[in-house]
């Protein structure tokens, strides 16, 4: 059976009853929102769903945001919130779509393809008239097996090796002030500007601005080629702590490019004040 990468609030709405199907919210705000994803979860959520905290399932070793965890971990984490290998699961987030596609991502880097994004998120889903509910998650603990797949991820190291030698086109999902420096970053100390070589193309330019869902695969290709990113050729996808860089890549997942790793660091790690050349202008 083929799992679509996005489904519709009706779509979800007639599965609520599915056991075969886990609704999970993936919610995440960046430090300048000063939003609490888990208390909104618990002030109002999709009937069913479990809260994924991308910060607390991530390498609590590394100094750097929500980097991914080891399999093991992760495994144990997706396991905790009823997550197995039969399990389809419906991910959405509180904007529509912006760290829904982070989880969607994470799953499909340890081997789960079943897994789709709901598409114009909460907001949609609240704006079309379906249920909602507050209060903890009710879940069975199920065992997830977890296959890390490298190929969907890129390091520091790759992203530098590819400055002397490019391989790969680096598409960076910040806005665009940020990418020119003209905008500061919402973490302290970070350089501004962006990865020599790599494009702009902010993640909301593939979102449908009325509705936040996601433009159709003709509408993203057109996205991609005004950026000067050619969609036939290997992508890197990037964004300031690697969590838009996964609408990038999502879209180009509609597009048929199944592979497209995302540079888990990115400019949180890039832009550090001892790290790589940086670049300013377009």
């Amino acid at each position: 059976m083929s799992f679509p990468a996005l489904v519709s609030s009706d779509w979800l709405a007639g599965h609520l009853d599915d056991a075969s199907v886990r609704v999970v919210d993936g919610s995440y705000h960046l430090p300048t929102a000063k939003r609490d994803a888990a208390a909104e979860f618990l002030a109002a959520h999709i009937p069913g769903a479990v809260f994924f905290d991308i910060e607390a399932i991530s390498d609590h070793t590394s100094d750097l945001p929500h980097m991914l965890p080891a399999p093991e971990a992760f495994a144990a984490a997706a396991g905790a919130l009823g997550i197995d290998a039969d399990t389809h699961v419906v991910v959405y987030d509180a904007y529509g779509l912006m760290s829904a596609a982070r989880v969607w991502w994470m799953l499909r880097v340890f081997g789960h393809d079943r897994v789709s994004v709901l598409d114009g998120g909460f907001p949609k889903w609240r704006k079309d008239g379906h249920p909602v509910e507050a209060g903890p998650a009710r879940n069975a603990p199920r065992r997830f097996a977890a296959t890390f797949r490298p190929e969907l991820v890129r390091a520091k190291g790759d992203l530098v090796a590819n400055l002397a030698a490019p391989a790969f086109q680096v598409a960076d999902a910040r806005s665009n002030a940020r990418f020119l420096a003209q905008a500061p970053e919402p973490r302290a100390g970070l350089r501004g500007g962006h990865i020599p070589g790599s494009a702009s193309l902010p993640y909301t330019a593939l979102l449908d601005p009325a509705t936040q869902t996601l433009l159709p695969p003709e509408a993203i290709a057109k996205r991609f080629a005004e950026a000067g990113i050619d969609t036939g050729k290997p992508i890197v996808a990037s964004c300031g702590s690697g969590v838009t860089a996964c609408v990038l890549a999502l879209g180009l997942y509609t597009l048929g490019r199944t592979d497209t790793p995302v540079y888990d660091g990115s400019w949180s790690e890039w832009g550090l004040p001892d790290g790589p050349p940086v670049a300013t202008r377009a």
